[in-house]
């Protein structure tokens, strides 16, 4: 919007000049959503605490759990409209795929508000039946998948992280491709979000990283030297995830261990869905696998541990899962967990970038 109104009126006077540059609208959309973030922050928690939503714990999780209980929950709200004033303030609205990752966010995150909803409703950790949940995600992401399919400068083809050569056309099959990545991504996150800033830390360390993507395949000259996809207008997409980043930032203020606010699914699926969704438009796809490693591993830990229980009579392969809650059992402090995870995350995150020359 700022650009909308100020920039045409460079050719008046030369200093509205500086509105063209992405990084200067993305640094700026970053301090405005930690802001927005820093002044409303405790407004809601007060909010939250007053009419009573309180997260309930899972019955069968760790002992030292207990004490969460109560403790505000449904936080993710915050952070969608940090990110979504800050984006509409500072990117360029004349480009569809800033519509496209406001709406897998905002729709991602409605969803998460309902199951969160059911669950404050029920006093208990059941919200929405799971085959509902994810018929709804599945439908939202075919659109995003379907409208880029269409785009006639947008490729199906998928680009391999450290091979420039290899970049197979999934055609059609694309779509199918998209879905799964945007459903994934929002699935992985919301399974990581069990402890105080677990998730807020990895899925800021990720925006990071995609920020830097972002802007890269959005330029023509830097993506050709990269030896990257380039996708045109990909660059508007560093702005939102500068606002990602400031509203991670400032959440993680009120998230951090002890939590006094937490994302609940509202603001997991949101997050995930949302990265999942930039994956794609930049075409760094499987790279996420590996920035967002930490959400990855804490999947298959879920799947294996579901699968091997039915399989064997019982048995299991972790103590609890997801994998944080195996370390939990194991008798690491809470925090301890926390930061390794935040560690883990930010030397995937280099390995990702280092993806840029080893190709």
């Amino acid at each position: 919007m700022i650009y909308h109104l100020l920039y045409p009126l460079s050719d008046t006077w030369s200093y509205f000049n500086v509105f063209r540059y992405i990084t200067f609208r993305t640094i700026y959309a970053t301090i405005t959503s930690l802001v927005i973030c820093f002044v409303l922050g405790p407004w809601l928690i007060n909010k939250l605490q007053l009419l009573q939503i309180g997260q309930p714990v899972r019955e069968d999780g760790p002992d030292s759990h207990l004490a969460k209980a109560g403790t505000p929950t449904m936080g993710g709200i915050l952070i969608i409209f940090s990110v979504v004033i800050s984006t509409l303030l500072w990117a360029r609205l004349d480009v569809d795929y800033v519509w496209f990752i406001l709406m897998i966010t905002v729709g991602y995150g409605l969803i998460g508000f309902i199951d969160d909803y059911q669950k404050l409703k029920s006093a208990s950790s059941k919200g929405v039946p799971g085959i509902i949940r994810l018929f709804v995600e599945i439908a939202l992401a075919l659109i995003i998948g379907i409208f880029l399919y269409a785009k006639l400068d947008f490729s199906s083809y998928v680009a391999i992280p450290f091979f420039k050569k290899i970049l197979p056309d999934l055609g059609w099959g694309y779509v199918i491709f998209s879905v799964f990545i945007i459903v994934g991504a929002a699935n992985a996150v919301n399974l990581t979000d069990g402890l105080d800033g677990l998730a807020i830390g990895p899925a800021t360390i990720c925006f990071a990283t995609y920020l830097l993507f972002a802007y890269i395949s959005g330029n023509i000259k830097i993506s050709s030297y990269l030896q990257i996809p380039y996708v045109a207008g990909t660059g508007e997409l560093a702005v939102f995830c500068g606002a990602m980043v400031g509203a991670g930032i400032g959440f993680l203020w009120y998230n951090t261990y002890p939590a006094q606010i937490f994302m609940g699914d509202v603001g997991s699926l949101s997050l995930g869905g949302a990265l999942g969704t930039l994956a794609i438009l930049t075409k760094q796809e499987i790279l996420l696998a590996i920035v967002g490693g930490v959400f990855v591993v804490e999947t298959i830990s879920v799947i294996f541990q579901v699968g091997w229980f039915k399989v064997s009579n019982g048995r299991r392969i972790f103590r609890m899962a997801p994998i944080h809650h195996h370390f939990e059992l194991k008798g690491w402090a809470e925090p301890k967990v926390i930061v390794r995870f935040w560690i883990i995350t930010i030397i995937l995150a280099l390995v990702a970038v280092s993806t840029l020359k080893l190709r």
